[in-house]
């Protein structure tokens, strides 16, 4: 393969890798952020109600299935 090449796809479309890539590279960033926001909600929340570690834990779950969710969401919808 030629340096010319690089960027090319089977049908010769300069970019189209990028396209068809896209919507998967920033899955792990927003799984990863919606996870942090839950947490830190969590402990804020668990601050301010002195319920400490019952919300930093139930807004941990919430964030790992939210975010889980989403995730399988947009991988199934770009499959299509």
């Amino acid at each position: 393969m030629t340096q010319g090449n690089a960027n090319k796809d089977n049908n010769g479309e300069p970019g189209s890798f990028i396209k068809d890539y896209a919507p998967y590279l920033g899955l792990g960033l927003q799984l990863a952020v919606t996870v942090a926001v839950m947490v830190f909600l969590g402990l804020w929340l668990d601050d301010k109600f002195n319920t400490s570690p019952l919300l930093t834990i139930v807004c941990s779950f919430l964030g790992v299935f939210t975010a889980l969710y989403n995730f399988i969401k947009t991988v199934l919808k770009s499959g299509k």
